[in-house]
């Protein structure tokens, strides 16, 4: 097993640094100039400024050096683990990460929870209910959150939690360890926004896989040894069943932060995902750049984790 985790974390390596090089490129192909931003306050206006002072901020900014020796220095930096400073709020990028990653941490991690409580029972009961009305109702509901979006959900959701029950998205966010029942009311709405699209597939995955266990050879000898429907289910049908579900959760983990960046937005989270948005606004690279590289670390941890959780789910799965 502690082979098995050393070979994929250094597998993982060069993702890890194919996702540097690729972000590290975009920003700077893409149209816009932080210098220039600096130079006029952050505006994005048609404002006019001397060349002599944009360049001045760029030297200040080493961005007039060789690209690859800015990408060497990044990779350099992230291996000492010093990210840098934001080239708009001149704050350390490592004091930045550790205000919003927890937040966006707990809002990822109770909307994949929220999605598991919802989708699990629900695609067992409609597999062990199959073509009766409680198969149909949540195969069409599932269908219908796969088709809306994050972002178009969570507007319908502040409009009429505004109009019938005068909530509005928190000014000043609460952590868990300052007021508990304060955190879980201002991350309730957006984890059910992130968890709503995530349970639709969920409860697809569950139903299927649920479906194709129940024909297995040992489903129907456990039934006509008179074992209690219940224990037939939990016992011997729903772990091998939960595989494909695990499987598809640890990818859904990219969905739920895409989602995060929208999200964190409509409903004033400061989270990673609002100030990545922010940070491609002020094209503000170090930033942005060190944020999609923590995200991209956590998808191929996630991933990691998920495999390993085959082992328990299946005994007969052994790591050498």
């Amino acid at each position: 097993m502690r082979g098995y985790i050393i070979k994929r974390l250094l597998l993982g390596i060069p993702t890890i640094l194919g996702a540097m090089l690729l972000i590290f490129t975009i920003m700077r192909v893409i149209p816009g100039d932080v210098a220039v931003l600096i130079a006029v306050g952050g505006s994005e206006g048609e404002e006019v400024v001397a060349e002599e002072k944009v360049e001045k901020i760029r030297v200040q900014l080493g961005l007039d050096r060789p690209v690859y020796e800015q990408f060497g220095e990044w990779v350099w930096q992230v291996v000492t683990w010093d990210l840098g400073d934001s080239f708009i709020l001149r704050q350390p990028v490592t004091e930045m990460l550790a205000r919003k990653l927890p937040m966006t941490l707990q809002l990822g991690l109770m909307a994949l929870l929220l999605s598991w409580i919802i989708a699990i029972p629900i695609g067992i009961l409609s597999a062990v209910k199959q073509d009766t009305p409680l198969d149909y109702i949540p195969r069409f509901i599932s269908i219908i959150g796969l088709a809306i979006p994050n972002f178009w959900l969570g507007i319908l959701i502040l409009t009429f939690a505004a109009a019938w029950f005068n909530w509005f998205p928190p000014i000043i966010y609460q952590t868990p360890w300052d007021d508990p029942v304060v955190n879980m009311t201002q991350l309730f709405f957006p984890c059910l926004v992130l968890g709503a699209s995530q349970a639709a597939i969920q409860v697809r995955m569950m139903r299927t896989t649920m479906l194709e266990v129940l024909r297995e050879d040992y489903i129907r000898t456990a039934n006509a040894k008179g074992l209690k429907k219940f224990s037939v289910l939990w016992r011997h049908a729903m772990k091998n069943a939960l595989i494909p579900v695990v499987t598809i959760s640890g990818s859904q983990l990219a969905n739920l932060i895409g989602g995060a960046l929208v999200t964190e937005t409509v409903f004033n989270l400061p989270g990673i995902g609002a100030a990545t948005v922010d940070a491609v606004r002020l094209r503000d690279y170090p930033v942005i750049q060190n944020f999609v590289l923590i995200i991209t670390t956590g998808h191929v941890l996630v991933n990691l984790l998920i495999d390993l959780l085959y082992g328990w789910l299946n005994p007969r799965i052994r790591y050498s």
